[in-house]
């Protein structure tokens, strides 16, 4: 009897480094290796023009002034620190994947840019203005999480804001969400005090189109267990293609619809909550 191949245990900063090096190239903003690697140019943009605008309403509520040292954990291919740059903000990048420092480079001639894990930072206590955490945290296994969030703390200065945007729903191999009512437990409880948190990416459109697809897909295996790997790769390449044609119309229309749908529906309902903590 053959021994049975040992399953390898997940790894954030060996899983990223392999999603910066596979899809550094996919676009030229960067945005495939930090936010949906096999999704078309157009639906990356999309959502991040909505974290975008999460992102400023938050910082609207932090209320930083001109010149803060802001740390961006988890800063990928720097698409945060190029803003927080034009902000005025002074920004620092820290990154566990050398693949996502290197894109990040390419890009940054001013920012310094340091490596280094999330539960791990390299940097003296009370150091930050600002510290931001845009779906981090979110894929750390969850026994790092509680230790990540309290070195976010550690390295603010006494009276800096905290902002994490992190799934709240979902499930898969590399995500771990929490609920929002234990985002804040687990920040608080390193000293943080929670200032205002709202629910990010409603895309209620979209998301019941996925939902469908998903069950559809799960028949179509079983049904077609037999069909030749060929013919398999076909189909799997025209649904592919129909699938995102679809999902090209269902996003933009729940795009257009989002800032109404925020207003209507609590936060908790959407994918991701953002939270503004002071320490």
């Amino acid at each position: 009897m053959k021994k049975r191949a040992e399953i390898k245990e997940y790894s954030p900063k060996e899983y990223w480094d392999g999603v910066a090096e596979a899809f550094r190239a996919s676009d030229a903003a960067g945005f495939a290796p930090v936010l949906h690697p096999d999704a078309p140019v157009w639906f990356n943009r999309l959502i991040d023009d909505l974290q975008f605008r999460a992102m400023r309403r938050a910082l609207s509520v932090a209320a930083l002034a001109s010149g803060s040292r802001f740390l961006d954990v988890g800063c990928g291919t720097g698409r945060w620190i190029r803003r927080y740059q034009q902000m005025d903000f002074l920004p620092t990048g820290v990154d566990a994947a050398p693949g996502m420092l290197r894109t990040a480079r390419d890009r940054n001639t001013i920012t310094p840019l340091v490596a280094g894990q999330a539960h791990l930072l390299p940097f003296a206590d009370a150091c930050f203005d600002a510290v931001s955490d845009v779906t981090v945290v979110q894929h750390i296994p969850e026994a790092l999480q509680a230790q990540g969030l309290g070195e976010m703390l550690r390295v603010l200065k006494p009276g800096g804001r905290l902002i994490l945007m992190e799934l709240i729903r979902g499930q898969g191999t590399h995500i771990f969400p929490r609920a929002p009512e234990d985002w804040v437990r687990q920040v608080e409880s390193h000293g943080g005090r929670l200032l205002s948190w709202f629910g990010q990416e409603f895309l209620l459109l979209d998301r019941m189109l996925t939902s469908t697809v998903q069950t559809a897909n799960g028949r179509m295996r079983a049904r077609d267990s037999n069909v030749t790997p060929t013919n398999a790769e076909r189909q799997k390449s025209r649904v592919r293609r129909a699938y995102w044609g679809i999902r090209h119309a269902t996003a933009a229309i729940a795009a257009w619809t989002e800032p109404a749908v925020e207003r209507m529906l609590p936060g908790s309902l959407a994918t991701h909550g953002v939270f503004i903590f002071q320490k």
